[in-house]
């Protein structure tokens, strides 16, 4: 009989550790917030077929009625697919078009992503994510000029990004994330610096079952990207709204960035909200279990 009560006893202690080491899920509903990756992986032998969209100036001197507020123009468009190796790894492709302020267009982008620590009821209060991606800018070599677009070496193309995003779901309806981000282009202007330090700050908020509030921000710290040191570029800001329909997560969002890849909207922010040169945008994302 004490056998029987000690073998009990030591099943519920076991047990109360697994419970007490349960995971968190569904920290974000989605792989990106707004322009910024959250910590989130498709998950195992999951394709994630994406769709992202940013208009032109909703107002300011690009803006207004004479391009219906932005939605005849594109800044950004970009198309891919992320698949998940395993919960907690993540490779993609996708091709973007390019910012409209950027000197590198027609871009092939791939990306890791690796989820290190994953957030637990009590053994871990946060989740670790690394991000990491390359960009290739496809478009014609220009002979004789004397910007980007001359690629005088064939690497002079491609461009690179590292992300940590640190983040914390504090309860069903809060989570936040920091982040930090180095972007390094190997061919830049001669005022530019060929690494750009970033760092975030993105949240959401669950307001129903359906939709959810989001947001994020990205500064740059350094070079001419920063704000700090250029007054004609400004932080990465966006605001959105997310709607999740079970089958796939649409998102659409206002955002000063013209560009949607790291490599390409962090070094080139110069769209001001406070001149109204934001833009509308919306993201689709569809998974597809393999």
């Amino acid at each position: 009989m004490k056998q029987k009560l000690l073998l009990a006893f030591a099943l519920c202690v076991f047990l109360s550790g697994l419970q007490a080491q349960e995971l968190i899920y569904k920290t974000f509903k989605d792989t990106r917030i707004i322009n910024t990756h959250s910590i989130e992986t498709p998950g195992a032998r999951k394709l994630d077929f994406r769709v992202t969209h940013r208009f032109g100036d909703m107002l300011g001197s690009n803006g207004g009625w004479s391009n219906f507020f932005g939605l005849e123009n594109a800044s950004d468009i970009s198309i891919g697919l992320e698949y998940g190796i395993s919960d907690r790894l993540m490779l993609g492709l996708s091709r973007a078009k390019g910012s409209s302020v950027s000197d590198r267009k027609q871009l092939v982008n791939g990306l890791i992503k690796y989820r290190i620590l994953r957030q637990m009821t009590e053994e871990a209060p946060l989740s670790l994510t690394f991000a990491g991606g390359s960009s290739l800018s496809t478009m014609p070599k220009v002979e004789g000029s004397e910007g980007i677009n001359a690629f005088p070496k064939f690497s002079h193309r491609f461009a690179f990004f590292g992300q940590l995003l640190l983040a914390r779901k504090f309860s069903e309806k809060l989570t936040f994330q920091l982040s930090a981000t180095v972007v390094h282009r190997n061919l830049v202007r001669d005022e530019e610096s060929n690494d750009t330090y970033a760092v975030g700050l993105a949240g959401r908020i669950q307001a129903n079952k359906v939709v959810a509030l989001i947001f994020d921000s990205q500064l740059p710290l350094n070079g001419y990207a920063s704000p700090f040191n250029n007054n004609s570029h400004f932080p990465s800001f966006g605001i959105g709204a997310e709607f999740d329909t079970g089958g796939h997560v649409f998102q659409i969002n206002l955002t000063n960035s013209n560009g949607i890849m790291e490599t390409d909207y962090l070094p080139n922010t110069t769209a001001n909200w406070a001149k109204g040169q934001f833009r509308l945008g919306f993201t689709i994302s569809r998974l597809f279990n393999l």
